[in-house]
This record gives C-alpha cells, structure tokens and sequence, in this order.
C-alpha cells in the first residue's frame, strides 16, 4: 500500500539512530542461549535494522523484509559497514509470499498482520524457532497504537500458533523498554515434520 509505505519512509527518513534491539529478543537470546545456534534468519518488518543488527552480530544469516526502501537503505548501507551478513527485502506485508521450511528462526517484533501468521509458521524449518512480540488490545488505554487490527486479544498469541511448542510466553504491561506497554511474546518451536 503506497501510503503506508509513504508514512514508514517519512518517519524512517527522520529517524537518526536506530536504537537498541528489542529487549523481549534479548531476554530470549539471555535466556535460551543453548537453543539459538546461528543458521539463517527472517526478520519481518525491520525497520532500520536493530533486531536484524542484533542477529548478524551473533552470526547468523538474516533476510530483513520491511515496505520501507528508506529504512531498508539506511540497514544495507550500515550492515556493509560493519561486514554483517544481512539480505534486505522490500515487500508489502499484507501481500509478500513467504518460503516454506526455509528458516532455523523467525522474529516479528512490534508489528501484527493476522493474514501472514499461517504462512509465518509454515516458514519456519522442523525444528527451527519463533521469536514473536507485539502490542495488546490494553495498549489503547495507554497510547500508541489504538486500532484493534494492530492488537492482539488475550492469548490470541497462544491459539494463532497452538501447532507451535510454546517455550516461553509472557502477556501484559511491561516497562523494559522505556514507558508501560501493554504486549504479548512467545518464543515457540516448531516440531520436527513427520
């Protein structure tokens, strides 16, 4: 959608820093160290890169998708700085084809399109991990955002990936990343295929 990408290119090109990685993958990574051997990553909606970042940097292989050329420019031109291994991809995520059973880990982090979560598992290879964090419907009594398309419900997190074995799952307000927030996280692992 050419407006949505318009809105993300315009904050991306205002945006100077690209901050920290996501504090949910961090607690993830600090705790579940021994699971997360580097392979090859997907990281959906990047941004400028700070979870894409964070995964290079511990070697893996990341394919960055994101609507925004702005901050997909802005990820290329910093991973080829620093000689990380980070394939960019602008696509729409209402509409990008995702490959099946072609990832060892999955991240989505602050971002729900409910129409890519079946596809999302089915990316994922036997055996390979599911790192997901995104806002609760309880976020609107707080702040941004508001619209209940972009909020999950109450476990809605758990029964969108029930074929997933749920290996940690945390819901309700968290301040690890500066103000309360209101989020849903798991990480998951999908079984190996029979």
């Amino acid at each position: 959608m050419d407006s949505d990408r318009e809105r993300w290119d315009n904050l991306h090109a205002q945006s100077t820093k690209r901050g920290d990685a996501s504090a949910f993958l961090q607690i993830i990574f600090r705790e579940f160290a021994a699971l997360l051997k580097p392979g090859k990553a997907l990281d959906i909606a990047c941004g400028t890169g700070r979870n894409a970042i964070f995964l290079a940097e511990r070697g893996w292989q990341v394919d960055a998708i994101d609507i925004s050329p702005v901050a997909l420019t802005k990820l290329d031109a910093e991973a080829k700085s620093e000689g990380l291994s980070i394939v960019t991809q602008q696509a729409d995520l209402q509409t990008a084809e995702l490959p099946r059973n072609t990832y060892d880990l999955i991240i989505n982090l602050r971002f729900l399109e409910r129409s890519l979560l079946p596809p999302l598992a089915q990316s994922i290879k036997p055996e390979g991990y599911l790192i997901f964090e995104t806002f609760l419907i309880d976020q609107q009594q707080v702040g941004h955002p508001t619209n209940p398309d972009y909020l999950l419900y109450h476990n809605e997190l758990l029964d969108r990936f029930r074929e997933l074995r749920v290996l940690f799952y945390r819901e309700g307000a968290f301040s690890d990343e500066g103000s309360p927030e209101y989020r849903a996280g798991l990480f998951a692992q999908r079984s190996r295929s029979k």
